[in-house]
């Protein structure tokens, strides 16, 4: 798929990628994310890599935590500048596997899976490496991922079901020899659709990874100078186990 991080998150993706109070925006997802993040930070500034619409970096400046972003989308910050200025919330626009912002940071952080948008096993090495960059001893680097289902996949299959619910259907299809994946994601009106036949009424967001085992990220994380501090199934500190479908990571600097 050679579709290219700009063309994903445009101008479309951007007006609908916030959903106030439901899904990744629902408080019981969004609480304890922010409240771990301004924990790591212990009263130092944050930086967060691929920083979006601000879904995390908004509340965790609201918190005290300040925060500066980095982001590839220019259609993404705009959203983002609806809700928060400048002065509130700088962003640098770029990739954030090269992008160097000023400044020296207590924590920088990666949410929600966005570390797999990194497409080759090189830039996602570059990403810890980045990070480091910009972390002073004892910094901290945290990585929030999915696990990949390839447990799941049928014999002779390539794609799995991971949500099906009213109006919303999502399916990773993988090709295990090049380590990928391609997430579609179904958005559909089912009553209107049946009712009237149309088409339109199903709306296809699809968006390609490059997925990254536990133990994979581990040895990124060495090669960028980091150790692995602790890993939890989520953001409320559940253990990790090999039944868990994802993981938030927290690497660190040595202290000196």
């Amino acid at each position: 798929m050679d579709v290219t991080q700009q063309q994903l998150w445009d101008v479309d993706a951007a007006r609908s990628y916030d959903t106030p109070g439901t899904g990744m925006f629902a408080p019981d997802v969004l609480g304890p994310t922010v409240e771990r993040l301004a924990e790591l930070a212990a009263g130092k500034a944050a930086l967060e890599f691929a920083i979006g619409t601000g879904r995390v970096g908004i509340p965790l400046a609201g918190r005290g935590v300040p925060v500066t972003g980095i982001e590839l989308s220019e259609a993404m910050v705009a959203r983002l500048r609806e809700k928060a200025d400048e002065t509130a919330l700088p962003v640098v626009i770029g990739d954030m596997a090269t992008t160097v912002v000023p400044g020296r940071f207590g924590l920088v952080y990666l949410v929600f899976n966005t570390i797999s948008n990194l497409r080759t096993q090189d830039e996602q090495v570059e990403c810890f490496r980045n990070a480091a960059r910009h972390l002073g001893p004892g910094g901290r680097f945290v990585v929030e991922l999915w696990v990949p289902e390839l447990r799941r996949l049928p014999p002779g299959q390539s794609a799995t079901v991971w949500r099906s619910e009213s109006g919303y259907v999502g399916m990773d299809v993988y090709d295990v020899l090049e380590q990928r994946a391609v997430s579609h994601h179904f958005h559909f009106d089912a009553e209107e659709a049946h009712r009237t036949g149309r088409t339109d009424a199903v709306r296809l967001g699809l968006s390609p990874h490059r997925y990254i085992w536990p133990s994979e990220l581990d040895l990124m994380g060495r090669l960028g100078g980091f150790e692995l501090e602790s890993r939890h199934a989520d953001w409320s500190g559940a253990p990790f186990t090999a039944d868990s479908r994802s993981h938030v990571s927290v690497y660190r600097l040595p202290p000196s």
